[in-house]
């Protein structure tokens, strides 16, 4: 596989990492130093097209001449009056107030890509829909307790334990999981940056 440029994630999460490995094995990383809370909005689609274009476009600013990949995961679910947003949890409790609201409910996870180059930009949204079972407060506080949840939008995590909380997943699972690399790697070919 080739590519046209130099690749770099702006992103600190693993799992965007380790899914992006899976198309492209060499990349660099380099995080983003934004304030995500500014670029907040009502809207969960254009809240996270907001982030991945916001850390792709601050990492490529000082990397020219390179391909530069955002992405941000927001969860959301759809209510009378609008959507209520659920990023990562800031505590425990956090966790468990998001983990009580999903549970039961079908909530949509909205990932924004953002592809930054000298050519110019393109990003985009891909949306999936994940249907919770009901859950105790037994397993929402045994599931805290692994800590898993701390550092997952929604504080859940489709690839580890939090699995076992979700009934049905309509639309990419690599989306729910933090990157939809199958949509990636469709704009990257159609882009000429990859065979």
């Amino acid at each position: 596989m080739s590519y046209e440029l130099p690749v770099i994630l702006a992103s600190a999460s693993p799992r965007r990492q380790s899914l992006l490995k899976l198309i492209l094995p060499d990349f660099q990383v380099i995080p983003a130093d934004l304030d995500e809370d500014a670029l907040t909005v009502s809207d969960p689609f254009v809240t996270a097209q907001n982030l991945a274009l916001a850390k792709a476009m601050w990492v490529y600013s000082q990397n020219p001449n390179h391909l530069v990949l955002g992405g941000d995961t927001v969860v959301a679910v759809k209510e009378e009056l609008g959507y209520v947003q659920y990023g990562k949890p800031t505590s425990p409790e956090d966790a468990k107030r998001m983990l009580k609201a999903l549970s039961g409910t079908t909530h949509i996870v909205a990932t924004g890509v953002a592809i930054v180059w000298p050519n110019g930009d393109f990003s985009f949204v891909e949306r999936s829909e994940v249907t919770f079972r009901h859950l105790t407060d037994e397993q929402i506080e045994s599931y805290i307790a692994t800590g898993e949840p701390m550092d997952k939008a929604g504080a859940y995590g489709l690839q580890g334990l939090g699995t076992e909380f979700v009934e049905e997943v309509v639309g990419l699972r690599t989306n729910v999981i933090g990157y939809p690399v199958e949509r990636v790697q469709e704009e990257l070919v159609r882009l000429g940056h990859i065979d």
